[in-house]
Parts: structure tokens; C-alpha cells; sequence
């Protein structure tokens, strides 16, 4: 009857466990480190945690699109037969015969810089039925570059690296907030499995309660034999049993619904025995007392909290918005280069003299010198242009700068608060560490007391000083006394694992 929190702890886990498992299935021995670290595996919510940054990953992606190089390519044939109207028509005969076969290739390509380029290749074969035409078949082939590059808008940021930008900062909060959901997972664990084995050692102390009645009970029955006691003490001996019967079954349901919580929180729910295992904490609920620095805990607090880092991202992301509609307040200055190159070839007619001339010969250039004429750069053709474009009046891009001033203003406001706020939570959280030792020292003195206390009843009882009434007395407030040091060591490693949490993540 007189042994401690943790021997009962201990005593009644060994003596609950063979039964427990034979009528239940398997048992799984679990530490509170094994519970976090199966969580991580297994829990849903961090699961699905972990599929943000994938997602991310691929908005960074499909915004670096933007930038791939685009290829395009046509092959093309045409025949056009028109009728002659008139002798100038350029065919004998009622109508035109025109056929041309074109092809192309080419690459376009916008660059991370703001600017454009593009470079494309043509080549055609005509023949036709016009004697005015001085080729048939003819070859043609031209190379056309052209670059594109804005100087003021559109410069230092445009659309497309804004979406990159913001694509990388929405992939760092995916990062935060999988942080956060392991750290309020882990949380949420520890505390389960504290839950559980206070659960496991209450019922300890309710069946305790209970075999001291009981035997109380046997007690008393034994002197109403003798003569020593009056018979309707066995009638109090009995509702007191009763009464402990119902605590046990209470306890029994609260610890079943305990191990449920953390069975949620730690195992794969598609596992086949997931409803039948036992779960059998192995740390038993201890009190370390440990130091509580407050101004050390809200520095780390201020620089890791994820909440915090979520709202310097979006502050990060809004300062990217806010560059972005200045940059296009600015005049739309946009410098062109184009350059041209061009070869023709085919069969040649040599005419006579007279219009159009009759053909007296011809010569023969193929496809091979019509690209010589490319690339000797016998006929070339450039532009260079300079465009400039402002609006007159208001613009939407004004509006949409003066909005992002406000957002901005707006979060930087919300940082502080929140910052606040924080130095609250980790004020608040210490505060409870603290509170909570010193519960477990007075809870502990209590329930010495209490054991002292029903010690001194059973023997006054024994001498015939004392009734059944007290003793059944301090046996329930021994038992209260336990549950209070039970509780308040509960409450403490509960407000140590809050405390630790609260310098990284939101508690709520």
C-alpha cells in the first residue's frame, strides 16, 4: 500500500500487461522517442505536409518555363492556276499556273534578362507558267535574327520573374510550414503519450483504491463474525467497493481512449491490425526538473518560430509585388535589332533583246549556291529601331503600386504584432513550466501525507479509536493524492514539451 508513483506505475503496467495482450492481441513496447519517429512516418497530416514542397517544386518549374527556347517548324505546298485576262498576263494559253513548296524552321526565346530573340530559316521552290518570270523552278532561302530588349520596364523584373520569385518564395514557406507541421506533431504525440501513461498509471492507483477496499471489506466481515463489529458496517464496506469498481471501469474506458489518440497520431491506419495491438509506454511519467531561461527561449523564438518565418515570407513576397507594379509604372523603352540575309537560285533564263525577250538560254544555280549567297552575306538587310510608349494619365499599374504599398505596410504591421505575440506565448509557456514544478513538489508532500495519514487510521481503527467511515476516508483522499502528483507530473512534462515547442511553432 505505501510504494511510490513510479514502483505503482511500473508494478501495475506488468500486472495488466499479460492480460491486456492475451485479450486484445499484440503488444508493442513504445518510447516516447520511438512515438515521435514512427508519427513522422506514418501520420497523415505530415504526409500530406510533405507533398507541399513537391507541388512548389513544380510552380518554380513551370515559371522557369517561361524561359525555354521555342521550336518551330513548316513544311508547305501550293498550287495556284489563275485564267488570263489579259496578254500581260504572262502565260500562253487560258490561265497561270503558279506551284510553290516552302519550308521553315526556327527558334524564339525570351531570356531571363527581360530580352527576346528569334532566329529563322526559310527555303521555297516556284514554278510557273509566266514567261515574265526570269527563274522556274526558283530557289530561294533567307536567314532572319531578331532581338528584343526592354530598357526601362521590364528591365531589372518583368512578369516572368515575378512568378519565378514568388513561385521560390511560396517553395520556403512550403518548407516553413513542414517544419511547423512536424514540430506541432510531435507535440501533439508527446503529449498523447503522456496522456496515456497517466491514464495507465491513474488506473493503477483506481485499482489500488479498489483492493483496499476489498480487502477492507474482508476485514470487516471477518470481526462482524467475531462479534467485534457492527453488521452494517459491511453494508459501508460494500458501497465503497462499488463505488471503486466504478472508478476502475471509468479509468479503463479513459485509457482506452487515451491509447486510441496516440494509435491516430503514430501508426499507419491501413495496417491490418492497426485496432487490435496494445500500446505499451516504456517511459515511465518522470519529473526532471530543468532550467527555464526566458529571454534566451524568446530570442529563439523570434528567430525560428515558423509563424514568424511565414510571415516574413509573404512580407519577402509582397516586396517582390511592390518592385514589380514600380517597375511598370516606368516608360515602355524597347531597343529592336533585325538582320536579314537572302540567296536565290533555280534555272535562269537568258532573254534577247525586246520586252519581255525571248529566251535564248539559261543557266543553272542550285541549292548549294543559293546558301553560299547566305553565307557570304551577299545581300543583306538590317533595322535597329527605338520605341517609346507612356501612358498619359492615371494607369492601372499606378493603382496596383499604391495597393502594394498598403500590403506591405499592412504586413509590416502584422510582423510586429505577431512578434508580440510571441513574446507572449514564450512568456506564458515558461510561466507554466515553473508553476507546474512547484505543483509536483507540493502534490508530492500531499500524497506523503496522505499515506502517513491513512497509516495513522488503520491503526486508531485497530486500537478502537477510529471508525470504518475515516479510514474509507483516507484511503479515497490517498487516492486523490496520487492522482493530484499524477496529474501535476503530467502537467509539468506537458508544459516542458510546450515550452520547447513554443520557440519553434504555434501551440494553436
Amino acid at each position: 500500500m505505501r510504494i511510490t508513483l513510479l514502483r505503482l506505475t511500473c508494478a501495475v503496467a506488468l500486472s495488466v500487461a499479460p492480460s491486456a495482450a492475451a485479450a486484445q492481441g499484440d503488444v508493442r513496447r513504445l518510447t516516447v522517442d520511438d512515438a515521435v519517429r514512427l508519427a513522422l512516418e506514418h501520420n497523415l497530416g505530415v504526409r500530406v505536409a510533405r507533398i507541399d514542397p513537391q507541388i512548389e517544386d513544380l510552380g518554380i518549374a513551370q515559371a522557369q518555363a517561361a524561359w525555354a527556347p521555342t521550336f518551330t517548324s513548316t513544311l508547305q505546298g501550293a498550287s495556284v492556276e489563275t485564267p488570263n485576262a489579259s496578254f500581260l498576263s504572262g502565260a500562253l494559253g487560258p490561265k497561270t499556273t503558279d506551284q510553290r513548296m516552302t519550308a521553315n524552321v526556327g527558334v524564339a526565346q525570351a531570356l531571363p534578362w527581360g530580352g527576346s530573340y528569334s532566329v529563322g530559316w526559310d527555303s521555297s521552290r516556284a514554278t510557273t507558267t509566266n514567261f515574265f518570270m526570269n527563274f522556274s523552278p526558283q530557289l530561294r532561302s533567307s536567314l532572319a535574327l531578331s532581338y528584343r530588349q526592354p530598357l526601362l520596364r521590364g528591365f531589372r523584373i518583368d512578369t516572368a520573374r515575378q512568378q519565378l520569385q514568388v513561385s521560390q518564395k511560396n517553395r520556403e514557406v512550403a518548407d516553413v510550414t513542414l517544419r511547423q507541421s512536424i514540430a506541432v506533431t510531435a507535440r501533439a504525440v508527446r503529449h498523447a503519450y503522456s496522456d496515456l501513461v497517466f491514464a495507465i498509471a491513474s488506473r493503477a492507483v483506481q485499482q489500488q483504491s479498489l483492493e483496499l477496499a476489498r480487502n477492507w471489506l474482508g476485514e470487516t466481515r471477518a470481526r462482524v463474525t467475531i462479534g467485534t463489529t457492527a453488521p452494517i458496517d459491511i453494508v459501508e464496506a460494500e458501497a465503497e467497493v462499488a463505488q471503486r469498481e466504478e472508478a476502475v471501469i471509468v479509468a479503463d474506458a479513459q485509457l482506452a481512449t487515451a491509447e486510441d489518440r496516440l494509435r491516430a497520431l503514430v501508426y499507419d491506419p491501413v495496417a491490418a491490425d492497426f485496432w487490435t495491438f496494445r500500446i505499451e509506454p516504456s517511459t515511465p511519467p518522470t519529473f526532471t526538473a530543468i532550467p527555464v531561461d526566458v529571454d534566451t527561449a524568446t530570442r529563439t523564438a523570434l528567430a525560428s518560430r515558423t509563424d514568424l518565418q511565414r510571415t516574413q515570407k509573404s512580407l519577402e513576397t509582397t516586396d517582390i509585388t511592390l518592385r514589380y507594379f514600380r517597375n511598370q509604372t516606368l516608360p515602355d523603352v524597347t531597343a529592336s535589332v533585325d538582320y536579314g540575309l537572302t540567296g536565290l537560285g533555280g534555272t535562269q533564263f537568258l532573254r534577247g533583246a525586246g520586252f519581255p525577250g525571248p529566251v535564248i538560254g539559261s543557266t543553272d544555280r542550285g541549292f548549294g549556291d543559293v546558301l553560299g549567297d547566305l553565307f557570304a552575306n551577299d545581300f543583306p538587310s538590317w533595322t535597329a529601331s527605338l520605341t517609346v510608349s507612356y501612358p498619359i494619365g492615371p494607369t492601372p499599374q499606378a493603382a496596383e503600386l499604391a495597393r502594394a504599398r498598403l500590403q506591405y505596410s499592412q504586413s509590416q504591421t502584422a510582423l510586429r504584432n505577431q512578434q508580440l505575440q510571441v513574446t507572449t506565448e514564450v512568456r506564458e509557456a515558461a510561466r507554466q513550466v515553473l508553476t507546474n514544478q512547484r505543483r509536483v513538489e507540493t502534490t508530492r508532500v500531499s500524497r506523503q501525507l496522505a499515506e502517513r495519514r491513512l497509516d495513522a487510521e488503520e491503526r486508531k481503527f485497530a486500537a478502537g479509536t477510529s471508525t470504518s467511515f475515516f479510514v474509507f476516508q483516507a484511503q479515497r483522499d490517498l487516492a486523490q493524492a496520487q492522482n493530484n502528483e499524477l496529474r501535476a507530473t503530467l502537467d509539468y512534462n506537458r508544459s516542458v514539451v510546450d515550452f520547447e515547442t513554443v520557440q519553434e511553432a504555434p501551440l494553436r
